[in-house]
């Protein structure tokens, strides 16, 4: 009887745990039900009752995961020695039965994420049946990663990125790492770089926001009257890609690139441009992102853009939109859509590109290419080198170089400025390269997105450069020979002498609708400093609950009126990124701090003010962005105005 109420027992927190694990993660809980009974570790009772179970070490060696005295309170002094601190993720190294998991849950505040290590599903399925771990995988702020798949760790990861750039500690299961230490230092390596990685877009986010609307909104015009890419969604199916970029070993394939234009879609990222059209090389499409205003010399003094189709975020550069005298299409954008309406604003778009090259390999992507072979896409300083020779900023630097100093030096200096950050990769050969964190941080993104192309065949026909997971290394002579056999047929270009380019008719409504929001952002802005004097009020009047009351009812009346401004808080919260990191920083240590409810209170009312200052001022600077993207709009429909008269 007293087996049977243990399997039973053991039934019962198997289904509990299995079913918060299925809201958790499907995926890993259908692998984890999949596995047989004779795939779970045997157990064994402690002294004091609950089990305990012992694995093997790569020596042989035969070790207890958890103490065979009283497992739970060998727990309860690892989850002491980690819970008080300042910080809000925890990776763990090691699942084992779930003890210390569970005792480490129970003391962390509610915002605390753990990340837990664990390469053996049948440890997992183990500690599953034996201890109810219910609530733990039910609080949603748990990942379980039992692989080194970089695509699947970056999804599991990034819905707790910010929680995680705040203070993240790692820590070990001294037993199970002692059973895979392999593993566990493979992973912590993949999550530092995760972190980095993160790291770097939050700190590209929060430093151009403000930039990146300001351009957004200046391109609204063209935005709205250039045809959208919905209709090139797999134009190309089936013919390959050739994804050029401007990394230094591209000077080994730069000629041959002239042998594949007709038997395969050239993808140039911006930097190439001018060098390919000099070398009589003209891609078939070239892509920009970049919101800084330097990027305008890659297209600058083009006589002829050879009708090559820009693809370009609306976050570029407006005066790159501005000198492009070629087909241009600019893709969907959030931010354009809360400006113009889903009527105006919405069309087909792409992935978010971190560079001009990853929004290339999104082109290729949507356009059905198959195979996607790269060139110049580098990632590291091959030959002690930064670009290909003939990109635009060596012509900048051209003044200063002389016989004693050479475009070489310029290009080992530049790479020495960035010594703080360098590191060490393996090359295609297998040796070590430089390359720094940015350019690691592409790698990751690339890597990421390789692992979840599915079945896509992916070349590296870079010829030098760091090695990428997830594509194969060939040389271009061979990929070309292999997969460029077939021409292009011609008509797949037609396209670019059919279509207006430029759709005037469209403007004056979207300057309406633009004009619209500038009101609504006024009116919010209102909201917001009605709600800041109130704050302020409210300040002095912690000791004096009745009048504190009545102030708070009409600062909830401001608040329920801005939350009916979704459209407009979104539009101003996109400009004032940092304030939004703030604020989940200080809503986080609030949280967590001591003291009186006075005090308390006190720091609520605080954070509070700091975050709806800032958001005033980015209420204001979105005002002057959007009046200035109506004069734009002013002077395109003035520019049009005797075509859109002519119009029937």
């Amino acid at each position: 009887m007293r087996a049977a109420a243990t399997d039973s027992a053991c039934d019962q927190t198997y289904v509990a745990n299995l079913s918060a694990l299925w809201r958790l993660d499907a995926t890993l809980a259908w692998h984890i039900d999949e596995l047989g009974p004779d795939e779970v570790l045997t157990t064994e009772s402690s002294r004091k009752g609950p089990p305990t179970v012992a694995a093997t070490t790569p020596d042989g060696r035969r070790i207890y995961l958890h103490s065979r005295y009283d497992p739970e309170a060998e727990a309860a002094r690892f989850a002491e020695g980690l819970a008080g601190g300042d910080h809000f993720c925890f990776v763990i190294s090691g699942f084992g039965l779930g003890y210390h998991l569970k005792a480490l849950h129970d003391r962390l505040p509610a915002d605390a994420v753990l990340v837990v290590l664990e390469p053996s599903l049948p440890t997992i399925k183990t500690a599953l049946l034996h201890t109810d771990l219910s609530s733990l995988l039910g609080s949603r702020r748990l990942v379980i990663l039992t692989d080194a798949d970089k695509t699947r760790l970056h999804e599991l990861l990034n819905a707790h990125a910010p929680i995680m750039l705040l203070g993240t500690h790692f820590a070990s299961h001294a037993a199970s790492q002692q059973v895979a230490e392999p593993f566990y230092s493979q992973m912590r390596a993949a999550i530092a770089d995760y972190l980095t990685f993160s790291r770097l877009s939050l700190i590209t986010l929060v430093a151009i926001c403000r930039a990146t609307n300001a351009n957004i909104a200046a391109n609204l015009p063209a935005y709205v009257a250039t045809p959208p890419i919905d209709f090139l969604h797999h134009h190309f199916r089936g013919f390959p890609a050739i994804v050029v970029s401007a990394g230094p070993s591209l000077a080994r394939n730069m000629d041959r690139l002239s042998e594949a234009r007709g038997r395969a879609v050239l993808i140039a990222v911006q930097t190439v441009f001018k060098p390919l059209l000099a070398r009589g090389i003209v891609p078939d499409f070239v892509t920009s992102l970049d919101y800084n205003e330097v990027c305008t010399r890659f297209f600058e003094n083009v006589d002829d853009f050879k009708n090559v189709h820009l693809i370009a975020e609306p976050k570029a550069h407006w005066k790159i939109i501005d000198c492009y005298r070629g087909p241009l299409s600019l893709l969907d954008n959030l931010f354009a859509r809360l400006c113009l309406g889903d009527d105006l604003g919405a069309r087909a778009g792409l992935k978010a590109g971190a560079t001009v090259a990853h929004l290339a390999f999104y082109l290729a992507q949507y356009l059905g290419c198959d195979p996607i072979v790269f060139v110049g896409q580098d990632l590291a300083y091959t030959d002690h080198l930064f670009y290909a020779p003939g990109v635009p900023l060596h012509r900048m630097w051209a003044p200063e170089l002389n016989r004693f100093y050479t475009l070489e030096t310029k290009e080992w200096e530049r790479i020495l400025s960035r010594r703080p950050v360098l590191r060490r990769v393996q090359d295609i050969h297998g040796n070590e390269i430089f390359t720094d964190e940015t350019l690691f941080a592409y790698l990751q993104q690339f890597e990421s997105d390789f692992g979840a192309a599915g079945g896509l065949r992916i070349i590296d026909a870079t010829e030098g450069g760091a090695r990428k997971r997830g594509c194969e290394v060939m040389p271009l002579a061979e990929a070309l020979d292999r997969y460029a056999t077939v021409a292009i047929p011609a008509e797949k270009f037609v396209y670019r002498r059919q279509l207006k380019w430029f759709e005037a008719s469209k403007l004056p409504a979207a300057r309406r609708a633009l004009a619209e929001r500038l009101e609504q952002v006024r009116e919010v802005r209102s909201i917001a400093e009605q709600s800041l004097d109130i704050l302020r009020e409210l300040t002095e009047l912690i000791d004096q609950p009745a009048v504190f009351n009545r102030k708070l009812a009409r600062l909830d009346e401001l608040r329920s009126l801005m939350r009916q401004q979704d459209r407009i808080y979104g539009m101003v919260s996109g400009v004032c990124q940092l304030a939004e990191l703030r604020k989940l920083s200080a809503d986080l240590r609030v949280g967590r701090a001591g003291g009186s409810s006075a005090a308390r209170a006190k720091k609520q009312l605080r954070r509070d003010m700091d975050f709806v200052e800032e958001f005033i001022d980015a209420a204001r600077d979105l005002e002057g962005i959007l009046l200035n993207s109506l004069r734009r709009f002013d002077a395109a429909i003035d520019a049009h105005a005797p075509r859109m008269e002519a119009a029937p």
